[in-house]
Formats: structure tokens, sequence, C-alpha cells
């Protein structure tokens, strides 16, 4: 059966929830045009939430993975185009590792772009009257890493699945300890998720159905 993995992060950095898991979680064991949504939770941590992440993918062998994290601050959705061969970490992670310009993969490409129809993504949230944007970077902490390895592992594996990352802001619940931080609402944010993996289903199918009508 097809299946999408959807993976948010749990809380760091002195937070106690993290909205990518908090909106995530809400879409587990649920039908988007016809297809399974499985969500499972990574940990804030370099390296292991690689390995749980490639434990997840071995085991559903899903067609789409769209991967969820927590960008404080940012008042958009923000599709992420590319992730960069580098941790190179503001604060340590959940197990007090701060990597400083350390490659992801060593020997690794320089960057991965991601395979999810990002413009697609945009412009059908903004139909929705949610605000969204295109972001040219995920950073350099843990969303990046896992952005990263999750295309790298994808080429690796000679997979089919198309892969991405979607960075959301805080919480209202979390913006009320940050003045002046933007926010959005729980509902309005998994409203954000059904809808980007709906496209992504949608779009990726006609993708198919095109390459098969030039052969």
């Amino acid at each position: 059966m097809a299946s999408v993995l959807i993976t948010g992060i749990e809380p760091f950095d002195g937070e106690h929830i993290n909205p990518s898991w908090e909106v995530v979680r809400q879409l587990n064991g649920v039908y988007i045009a016809n297809t399974l949504v499985v969500a499972r939770q990574l940990p804030c941590e370099f390296g292991h939430a690689l390995d749980k992440l490639y434990q997840a993918i071995d085991e559903l062998e899903p067609t789409l993975v769209i991967c969820v994290g927590q960008a404080g601050g940012r008042a958009e959705v923000s599709i992420e185009r590319v992730a960069i061969n580098i941790n190179d970490a503001r604060i340590p992670d959940n197990q007090g590792y701060q990597p400083i310009d350390v490659p992801i993969i060593e020997q690794g490409p320089a960057a991965y772009f991601s395979t999810l129809p990002i413009k697609a993504l945009v412009q059908g949230l903004r139909d929705e009257g949610i605000p969204a944007s295109v972001s040219q970077t995920a950073g350099t902490y843990v969303c990046n890493h896992i952005m990263y390895g999750l295309l790298h592992h994808l080429k690796k594996q000679g997979s089919p699945a198309r892969g991405g990352f979607i960075h959301i802001p805080y919480l209202p619940e979390q913006a009320v300890n940050h003045s002046g931080a933007p926010s959005m609402s729980a509902s309005t944010l998994v409203k954000a998720m059904e809808k980007i993996i709906a496209v992504s289903i949608t779009t990726l199918k006609d993708l198919v159905v095109s390459a098969g009508a030039t052969h």
C-alpha cells in the first residue's frame, strides 16, 4: 500500500513542545488522496535523527517523505529548496553535541535540492489563505541535517520516493514567551500539512502519467 511518511522533531532549546510534532502527529493514520499518512517523531540529535528516519523509510517504503521542523521567528510556512552538507550548530543538540563546520556526509555533494513540487506547494497553501514561501536556507542545525540526510539516502538507495523539508512557525503558546515572535495556530498548520501532502501526491502522480505518455 502506498504511504506518506511525515516526520516532526522533539522539543529543543528549552521549549516544552515542538510545533512540527504537535501538528504532524495529528495526521498519523489519516488517508489523504487515497494514501495512508504515517507520522514519526525524530530526536533533535545529529546522527540519531537520521538513524530513526532511515529506519522508518526502510520499514514503510513510502512514496513520499515530508520532514517538518520548527523555525521560530518565521511568519510563514517555509518550503525548503536546498540542504547543504554542513553541520554548524548555534546551540548543542539534545545530547549536548555541538558540531562546528562538520560535513554531514564526508565527500558528499555540497547540496541537495528538494524533490517536492515546491512552487506548487506554495501556491496551494496561498490558495487556502495560508502564508507560505519558498525558503532558500534550511539553516545548519538538525533540520538541515535531516533534509540533507534524507535526500542523500533516497539517492543512494535509488529510491523513486520524493522528499523534502518544511519549516513552520511557533505555535501561539510558544510565541507568548518570545516577545514579538510570529506564530500560527495548530489548526491552520494541520490544514497546511494536509494541503502539502495532497498537492505533492497529485503533482507527482501527474508527472508519472506525463512521463509514461512520452514513451
